[in-house]
């Protein structure tokens, strides 16, 4: 089936004939077609879209001008990723109507290169939450077991990967979302640099930690798409235009010489499965020459306060926007300008959206800001050097992407503190700004996928690509069993 081919499979069937752009979307819009029902990956999918997308691309090749290796080749999209003419919702009942005037620089990116698009998908809403379960689109499902969640808030797009729904996908990554996924749904999941890819047309969460990366069912495809999307832009003062130095043609799996850092504080509380799985994988390294060494990251245990002060107030600022009167949803009810205000906002966000904006509100109000806000900016300096002592003797640092596999569907959403700590292991590298990843190193005892984190240096993707593949060479595919 086309729906199980890599990106780097489908690109050598269109160039050599043998398959077509619009053979390929169909394939995949039918799969789209039975199991979104049951999943609910995708918020929006525009077949007419796809087809056309698809046609261009066909007519293309026929006439010997293709934009790229990859023309034809179809990729799915996060839903807080602007799309130029489709619905961008971001998962909210605010944005429920919003059709972007404009493409975010990453969708401009891969339609510059004749990807095609299969549509948005599910997440939490403005990508608060870590389960895919605050949508205003309704609940996502983990594809190997559809009682768990597929992790969030980027659920949507690791779920379309791993139930071939999709060859790859964006996402973005504010304190975990594409790592936490990734891990709960068996596939590659990467976080760049901040700063590798632009985040003009990224609809802002935590402008200090939003980022967008890719998710795909192989490394290769990983750092293919991330390839493609990454780069400097005019449009986003925070990116810096780097050397791509970690696609698939340079990564060569060579883990040799490779010094690899286990932090003790991020194998603490872990579930027995995952801690094993890790460990035998580091064996694993070792014995491919890897020289593996204990580190300390001793300021991991405050990282949750300082990241949800941080992340708050940033979104507390950026969501003062939705207003009811420049865009988005307005609440029919007539008033004072302050009564519109509170209906829409009421109206519009969810309750896990709500409590952030009033949290944040709060950290940033006068008497309490020097208090929290400002303690939480010099704590993040101190992650920050902690990451620095810790890479000045190892290459990259691996564990768990989080404590547990993916837990059952309800478990957490109403428990909001025990949420924000299941992102315990994930949230330190947005605070740091470095790369990281989830690559799939198996199944648990309930046959749920587990992951592993690999973190590097600042611009150091290609060390972790590099590790993750020299993983991937030992592991089974990861694959739901439909």
């Amino acid at each position: 089936m086309l729906v199980e081919k890599s990106i780097g499979e489908l690109a050598a069937l269109l160039a050599d004939g043998k398959t077509s752009a619009v053979e390929i979307a169909k394939e995949y819009l039918a799969r789209i077609g039975s199991l979104n029902g049951a999943i609910n990956a995708y918020i929006t999918v525009d077949d007419e879209r796809t087809l056309k997308e698809a046609r261009e691309s066909d007519e293309r090749r026929r006439s010997g001008k293709p934009l790229s290796a990859w023309d034809g080749v179809p990729v799915a999209v996060k839903d807080n990723i602007c799309t130029a003419g489709l619905r961008t919702t971001c998962g909210s009942g605010m944005l429920r109507d919003f059709v972007p005037p404009y493409d975010a620089t990453v969708y401009r990116k891969l339609r510059e290169r004749g990807f095609v698009t299969l549509g948005k998908t599910n997440m939490d809403e403005f990508a608060m939450g870590s389960t895919t379960e605050t949508s205003f689109f309704g609940v996502t499902k983990n594809p190997h077991n559809e009682t768990c969640v597929p992790g969030g808030s980027s659920g949507g797009s690791a779920a379309a990967v791993a139930a071939m729904m999709a060859p790859a996908a964006l996402g973005s990554d504010t304190g975990g979302s594409i790592r936490q996924p990734a891990s709960f749904c068996g596939v590659a999941g990467v976080k760049p640099t901040y700063g590798r890819v632009s985040r003009y047309g990224l609809v802002a969460f935590a402008s200090s930690l939003d980022q967008i990366g890719t998710f795909a069912r192989t490394v290769d495809d990983a750092a293919l798409l991330l390839g493609v999307i990454s780069g400097g832009d005019a449009a986003d003062s925070t990116s810096i235009e780097r050397p791509v130095d970690f696609t698939p043609e340079l990564l060569d799996g060579n883990v040799a010489g490779m010094v690899i850092g286990l932090p003790d504080e991020y194998f603490q509380g872990i579930a027995p499965a995952v801690k094993e799985a890790i460990l035998s994988k580091v064996k694993e390294l070792e014995a491919m020459g890897a020289k593996i060494e204990p580190i300390s990251l001793q300021y991991t245990e405050y990282a949750i306060p300082i990241y949800y002060l941080i992340a708050t107030a940033e979104a507390s600022s950026n969501l003062a926007r939705y207003d009811g009167i420049r865009y988005g949803y307005r609440s029919p009810g007539i008033g004072a300008l302050a009564e519109l205000y509170r209906k829409t906002r009421n109206e519009g966000f969810g309750k896990e959206v709500k409590r952030r904006i009033i949290l944040g509100t709060y950290a940033l109000s006068s008497g309490y800001y020097d208090a929290y806000y400002l303690k939480a900016l010099k704590g993040r300096t101190l992650v920050i050097r902690d990451f620095q002592k810790a890479f000045a003797r190892v290459d990259c640092i691996l564990s768990p992407v989080t404590t547990t596999t993916a837990f059952a569907l309800g478990e957490k959403v109403d428990d909001p503190l025990e949420m924000y700590v299941s992102d315990i292991l994930t949230i330190s590298a947005n605070l740091a700004a470095i790369p990281g990843m989830s690559v799939p190193i198996g199944r648990d005892e309930s046959g749920l996928p587990v992951g592993l984190q690999i973190m590097a240096g600042h611009f150091e993707e290609k060390k972790i690509l590099n590790c993750a593949k020299a993983i991937e060479r030992h592991v089974e595919p990861v694959r739901p069993g439909r």
